[in-house]
């Protein structure tokens, strides 16, 4: 059991399993949405992220529903509805543990990333996609 909160306090998220998933997003949605190049995702069972205190905003920069605090703006999940899960946003987490295992969604990079992990240019199978790797 792991507790997060945003920014403020104001609302407060309690997580009930491991994540599925720790990734790197390059996505035009998360882009926008964070106002960056990607995005720290920890990707869990919907049902593993509980609202415990609080009520978030819920809103749709592109198409995502994404929900915030609604005082301090604090980022704190995307819904992703069509496969049950939420994603978290991985600033959240304590220091130390965000261990990402793959980037996803890198067709729409800004630049490339150079690093050990697979770059996917789109989704792995493991979540939908054709384990496609950018040629980087």
């Amino acid at each position: 059991m792991l507790e997060v909160k945003c920014r403020c306090g104001a609302v407060e998220l309690t997580i009930a399993s491991e994540p599925i998933a720790q990734v790197y997003c390059h996505c035009n949605d998360c882009q926008t949405a964070h106002g960056a190049a990607y995005a720290l995702n920890a990707i869990y069972p919907a049902a593993a992220i509980r609202v415990t205190r609080g009520a978030p905003a819920t809103s749709a920069v592109k198409t995502t529903p994404r929900l915030h605090c609604a005082a301090c703006g604090t980022h704190l999940f995307t819904e992703v509805e069509a496969v049950g899960m939420r994603s978290l946003n991985a600033y959240l987490l304590p220091s130390g543990t965000f261990r990402p295992q793959f980037h996803i969604q890198c067709a729409h990079a800004v630049l490339p990333i150079i690093d050990d992990l697979p770059h996917y240019t789109g989704f792995p199978v493991a979540f939908g996609g054709d384990d496609d790797v950018m040629p980087w």
